[in-house]
């Protein structure tokens, strides 16, 4: 028991450093570009840290496989305290986004372990509450973002954004020691040449999110470098992504849902705090406020989703989460100028319950469906599916914003686009199968720790 509560600590400390980075350079990053200069860098401050998370987070779920979650997982709590260190020191603007990627490596080795281990530790009943756990940790994360970074900025310097992670990844790293997995890692060669596609092929294919010019020729090249991945990797007898455990249909159509779902509205709390400012004249701290009813929603929904899932399977919970998520999307198409913040945290709520449902239930699913060592490389690729539908989601809004008449108008158009999103998203849970004997059957492979 004592290494279960040791590692959850770990876990959750590692989860809320690495969330609240995330966003809390939103902030201050205006005074940081001012110091270092280079303004013509400011999206890559944001970009680096983004990529690396998003392309290392599967290759660490799989690398678990192999080797064991604790080794990866402390790896990546290491390299995210050096990322911290040598951005708090740094004297430049090339410099930050630099070590902003080291920083995203290390992120990306440590996002999936939350709910790896929270796999390998928990059966499926309990499994909901965890994940509860974790997305009080994103909803607080949201909240002290922002009030570290105004503080440090104002009283410090915007430096300890980065120092204050330091005791903390120490903190963690040291509740990690005493934690006994009882994984037994299945060995094999790293697929290394696999591991170096899929990167860079994933890296081109988020540059689009981030650059104006020779969009079509990165998609090209990154479209290009996956479709020899696929090839390369069917001939490879320990892949970085198995290509087998898609073969179980209700784990692939649950990851092309999870990704058309977060493509369509995910990307909301970017620009629901803009339309809360700029049209119903709230100040910045209640229009962020206005985002708790997602944590809210979420909450809900994910502390059951265990025991639901054992008593009606996955397809009808999915259909219920879409089809919330379809509600939120007519909701926000309905949005207009006399609209206020009582109404979008209502929709908040919705959203929350729906994405609540949909990632609890999905994530769930496909930890149950595959073997014991496949989980690690299943749980991480469904989190990249979520991580590559919002970013691409969010710079499709973006371009949408600016193409309206005026500000309303661009709302109106990115909600339209999230409301037709949802509608197919929805229609994806009609093709996946109910699978509940295979999760009962697999509901007991929840390891046990003392």
């Amino acid at each position: 028991m004592k290494s279960r509560t040791s590692v959850m600590i770990s876990i959750v400390l590692a989860m809320l450093v690495a969330s609240i980075d995330t966003t809390i350079m939103n902030t201050t990053m205006p005074i940081i570009a001012k110091e270092l200069g280079r303004f013509d860098l400011y999206a890559w401050s944001f970009a680096s840290y983004m990529i690396a998370t998003t392309i290392l987070s599967p290759v660490a779920g799989r690398l678990s496989d192999l080797f064991g979650r604790k080794r990866v997982f402390g790896f990546g709590i290491i390299l995210f305290l050096i990322g911290s260190l040598l951005c708090g020191i740094s004297a430049s603007m090339v410099q930050l986004v630099i070590f902003r990627a080291i920083q995203g490596i290390g992120a990306g080795f440590m996002m999936p372990f939350p709910a790896i281990i929270a796999g390998d530790l928990f059966p499926v009943e309990k499994r909901g509450k965890i994940q509860a756990l974790f997305t009080a940790m994103w909803g607080l994360s949201a909240i002290l973002a922002p009030l570290l970074g105004a503080f440090f900025v104002e009283y410090m310097t915007w430096r300890w954004i980065f120092f204050v992670n330091l005791p903390v990844c120490l903190i963690a790293l040291l509740t990690l020691l005493p934690y006994k997995e009882n994984y037994q890692p299945k060995k094999a060669s790293v697929d290394y040449i696999g591991a170096a596609l899929f990167a860079v092929g994933v890296t081109f294919l988020l540059l689009v999110t981030v650059v104006e010019e020779n969009r079509a020729l990165y998609t090209v090249i990154g479209a290009a470098l996956m479709v020899v991945f696929y090839f390369f990797e069917k001939k490879q007898v320990s892949p970085i992504v198995p290509l087998s455990m898609f073969k179980n249909k209700t784990i692939s159509w649950i990851n092309i849902n999870t990704f058309i779902g977060t493509l369509a509205l995910f990307g909301t709390s970017s620009y629901i705090p803009l339309f809360l400012q700029n049209i119903a004249g709230l100040s910045l701290f209640m229009s962020g406020a206005a985002l708790l009813g997602v944590a809210i929603g979420w909450m809900i929904v994910s502390v059951p989703a265990g025991k639901w899932i054992l008593k009606y399977g996955y397809r009808l919970l999915l259909m219920i989460g879409n089809a919330l998520l379809f509600l939120s999307g007519v909701l926000l198409v309905l949005l207009n100028e006399h609209h206020g913040f009582g109404y979008v945290f209502v929709v908040m709520i919705v959203q929350g319950l729906a994405y609540g449902l949909l990632s609890t239930v999905g994530l769930i699913g496909v930890q149950q469906l595959v073997g014991g060592h496949e989980k690690g490389i299943s749980t991480s690729f469904f989190m990249f599916c979520r991580n590559m539908g919002t970013a691409i989601g969010v710079t499709i809004m973006g371009a949408l914003l600016t193409s309206g008449a005026d500000f309303m108008q661009g709302i109106h158009h990115l909600f339209l686009f999230g409301f037709v999103g949802s509608i197919f998203a929805l229609l994806t849970t009609f093709l996946i199968k109910n699978d509940t004997s295979e999760s009962g059957s697999t509901v007991t492979a929840g390891s046990k720790i003392s």
